[in-house]
């Protein structure tokens, strides 16, 4: 089976290339999905493809409702669903896309910093994993799906 693996959130590192290729290295048989990352791409959408709009809230609408075509296709189509928190910027995108994941029952792994852990005490609560780092998510995949831990043996598993 192939795992549909959706990554929501903060688009200023490459923790989604680092989730990526610590996949392809562990040989998990996974896709991704993504929001687009482009981030004036996704604010003007909207605009670009329908027509100006003078006020800012029918702008923001317009691209709202567009980039929300791609992100619950891919939501409602994840087997896990893996939203990053950042540190510099509210990722209220990244928080509905966490509530939507739970809401529609798809597990949901959530990564940020342990500073961020009181603001997102909530998100933390439905998820059913909370991971510091990218390294943290390959491993809790490689687990979930091939049933292996990092660093141990078969036999130093059934020991234990």
């Amino acid at each position: 089976m192939t795992w549909n693996i959706y990554l929501s959130g903060e688009i200023h590192t490459d923790w989604r290339d680092q989730i990526e290729d610590g996949a392809r290295t562990a040989g998990l048989d996974v896709t991704f999905a993504a929001p687009v990352t482009d981030h004036p791409a996704s604010d003007d959408c909207g605009v670009a493809i329908l027509g100006p709009e003078p006020n800012t809230f029918w702008h923001d609408h317009k691209g709202a409702k567009l980039n929300a075509i791609r992100t619950r296709t891919a939501l409602e189509a994840a087997d896990v669903v893996i939203v990053r928190f950042g540190d510099k910027y509210k990722q209220w995108n990244a928080a509905f896309d966490a509530g939507y994941a739970a809401a529609i029952g798809t597990p949901l792994i959530v990564i940020h910093s342990p500073e961020n852990a009181h603001a997102l005490k909530e998100v933390d609560a439905a998820a059913l994993a909370v991971a510091e780092t990218p390294e943290q998510v390959v491993a809790m995949l490689r687990y979930v799906i091939d049933g292996k831990l990092d660093g141990y043996t078969d036999k130093q598993q059934a020991a234990e």
